[in-house]
């Protein structure tokens, strides 16, 4: 869902995590605002409602975004869209740190559950529901939708958290290419259901929601390919990475941030052939934490270099 970061401007920063929201957003809000015209004494009400919503789904990404910086990850986006938000985040390559750092998101809707269900209690037994009957719909109506997408999040559909959560598990068992791939397979089960869902119940947002799921299913697949035909590929025996100890790819891999061609950046020790841009840092496949080009060095790159294996590209 990489697409809902574009078209969207900066709201505010906390932590260093940057919040946008997508102008599509606003056309979501006053479609919800219209669609619950009645349900208060004053639209008013009704917007306060959905900043409501907002709010709980900040905090569900937020949720996302502190868990993986808490695994050792790094995450300092945040997009809010009309289907929710989207927390980009990056922890370490392991099954572990990948499932808490998407899990950390349904826990704050959860966490969220019995504080609302007090509320809501409360207004009830004190009789304030009545004497407050707009402050009590509110509570009552935001209570319910935090349930919503909690269960929603919660299904094993990828890319919605659930997915993601299975693929973690499946990691374990499969690897890192098979596990996406069985949670594609997967998601493209969920995404026919939720389109048929959609056509009954004749929903835009569960229709959109599907396309969404289908699009990024296709993307997962793609990806989970290429990192099978890169587990295949032979290695620099010269290099290993500081942190997990694995050589690194023999190919042209890296691709160059100022002219966009790829080339192998252990052949020319982080130089660019083709610009002579010099790469102060280079990414793991494995685990993908960065290093300077003379920490993954192991032996001499002479003799690293003696015999050098025939170059591949993806």
């Amino acid at each position: 869902m990489n697409g809902a970061g574009q078209k969207s401007f900066p709201l505010f920063r906390i932590r260093g995590i940057q919040v946008f929201l997508h102008w599509s957003w606003f056309l979501m809000a006053a479609y919800e605002i219209t669609e619950r015209h009645g349900a208060y004494s004053s639209v008013a009400w009704n917007i306060l409602e959905y900043l409501t919503l907002f709010v709980i789904v900040l905090l569900h990404e937020f949720g996302h975004a502190v868990a993986c910086r808490l695994t050792g990850g790094f995450s300092n986006r945040i997009v809010l869209w009309p289907l929710g938000g989207i927390a980009y985040v990056k922890p370490p390559l392991r099954p572990g740190a990948m499932f808490w750092s998407i899990a950390a998101g349904p826990l704050v809707n959860a966490t969220l559950i019995p504080i609302f269900w007090a509320a809501q209690r409360f207004m009830h037994t004190a009789g304030l529901a009545g004497m407050f009957p707009d402050a009590f719909e509110l509570i009552r109506f935001v209570a319910l939708l935090n349930v919503v997408l909690l269960r929603l999040n919660l299904l094993p559909i990828y890319p919605l958290d659930g997915g993601q959560m299975l693929r973690s598990l499946l990691w374990f068992a499969l690897g890192r290419a098979r596990s996406l791939m069985a949670a594609a397979l997967i998601g493209v089960a969920g995404a026919v259901g939720v389109l048929a869902w959609a056509i009954k119940t004749q929903s835009f947002w569960w229709g959109l929601l599907a396309g969404v799921i289908l699009f990024d299913c296709w993307r997962a697949w793609s990806q989970a390919q290429a990192l099978l035909r890169l587990e295949n590929v032979p290695r620099h025996a010269g290099f290993y990475c500081p942190a997990c100890k694995s050589s690194p790819p023999y190919g042209k891999f890296w691709q160059c941030g100022a002219c966009h061609k790829t080339f192998d950046t252990f052949q020319t020790w982080a130089v660019c052939p083709h610009c002579s841009n010099q790469f102060e840092t280079t990414a793991c496949f494995d685990c993908g934490r960065s290093h300077a080009m003379h920490e993954w060095t192991v032996v001499p790159p002479t003799a690293a270099s003696a015999h050098p294996l025939p170059q591949t590209q993806i």
